[in-house]
């Protein structure tokens, strides 16, 4: 037996090595990875850029603490700032620990700005933004918390693009900030409407609360923008991110405008392995990548490619739902029954809620590796309708 908990549903396999867009088990079973480790090898396995600066990283100093400077991670942050909304960057493990960053920045505002009137955290039904206490209370799904009550008392949660539910919530005045996903990923990859976006931002704006946009597995160009929310033309107050920033390497950000981060004060927070040498290297590799001149375009012309073969090939029994390669379907059949059905066709793909699987392929898969990818889907969503 297995010294492991069993808190995972493992599907029953496992891999040994990969390379660009396949997995391969022990026995060089080949495998089409079109689950990128839920959005996070977005260049693939064993990117040669990223491999090589996490070797050369790893060969000098893997990690000093943050008692000291580490020159790295203050090269990243100036990547990740000048590359959005220029922001104050900090640096965690994981896209949990980033949201729980954010709410307690959200929560220092509101205490120390607006002394304490302002302490409401709303965030939306089919959410997910993590699992620590007080992420899971920001993830207005029972099965989620489930266990685990009661939830902080400062939760407060809406319907999922309904403004005037919005508006109502923060009647009182006394909310800090609302976090909201561009896309519900684990939901289903359901888009925010634009106008419910844009009218949250005004309000905001007009009642100084905070808004905090989860771009852990929207951010670094899965929808062909390296942040989604250039996508939507909304600027935020808080983006978090994590998954793909490190190409797997475990690594988190929190970025905020100066007037939040500045409430980030020596020992108000911190992380012992944040931001370390060996995270930072890959993280800068990442980014140069995905600014590259081209990079970008190419996701969204393979994100249309994919689009446009699985609207002409399943349009009469799914749905089709996303941006770039961000692309979820729902189907008639359970997401556990398509994920294993895929599986057995040698095709990796991630369930989601509201009965629906995403497809997140690694950014610079091949046409040839994306369409042979979707020709797998595609048959097999076909053989379990007959």
């Amino acid at each position: 037996m297995s010294s492991l908990m069993n808190n995972y549903g493992r599907f029953k396999i496992s891999f040994a090595y990969g390379l660009g867009a396949k997995l391969y088990t022990a026995d060089n079973e080949e495998y089409l990875d079109f689950a990128s480790g839920i959005s996070v090898t977005n260049l693939g396995h064993s990117f040669k850029p990223l491999t090589d600066a996490v070797c050369s990283q790893a060969a000098k100093v893997m990690h000093t603490s943050n008692l000291y400077e580490i020159p790295l991670q203050e090269e990243l942050a100036d990547l990740i700032s000048k590359n959005s909304f220029n922001g104050k960057v900090f640096f965690c493990n994981s896209g949990a620990e980033a949201n729980e960053a954010a709410i307690k920045l959200a929560r220092l505002y509101g205490n120390t700005i607006h002394h304490g009137k302002k302490y409401k955290i709303i965030s939306m039904y089919n959410s997910f933004h993590g699992r620590t206490y007080a992420t899971m209370g920001a993830t207005a799904q029972e099965k989620i918390q489930k266990g685990s009550y009661p939830m902080p008392a400062y939760n407060q949660y809406i319907p999922f693009n309904d403004i005037e539910a919005f508006k109502n919530a923060v009647s009182l005045n006394d909310t800090a900030a609302i976090i909201l996903e561009l896309f519900q990923g684990e939901g289903g990859v359901i888009p925010v409407d634009i106008e419910f976006l844009k009218e949250v931002r005004r309000i905001c704006d007009e009642k100084d609360i905070l808004m905090i946009v989860d771009e852990v597995q929207t951010g670094y160009g899965r929808t062909g923008e390296l942040f989604a929310y250039k996508l939507f033309g909304v600027v935020p107050d808080i983006m978090t991110l994590s998954k793909s920033i490190a190409g797997g390497v475990p690594m988190g950000a929190v970025v905020s405008v100066e007037k939040a981060a500045s409430l980030f004060t020596v020992g108000t927070h911190g992380s012992t392995f944040g931001g370390n040498p060996l995270a930072c290297a890959a993280g800068i590799a990442v980014i140069k990548e995905m600014t590259k001149e081209g990079f970008l375009q190419s996701v969204k012309e393979k994100g249309a490619l994919l689009k446009d073969y699985l609207y002409k090939n399943l349009s009469d029994t799914c749905l089709v739902k996303g941006e770039g390669l961000l692309i979820g379907v729902k189907t008639p059949y359970s997401p556990k029954d398509v994920a294993e059905a895929c599986l057995e066709n040698h095709l990796l793909v991630v369930t989601a809620g509201n009965n629906s699987v995403r497809l997140y392929p690694p950014l610079n898969i091949s046409s040839e590796d994306l369409l042979k990818g979707a020709e797998i889907f595609v048959s097999t969503i076909k053989e379990l309708g007959k």
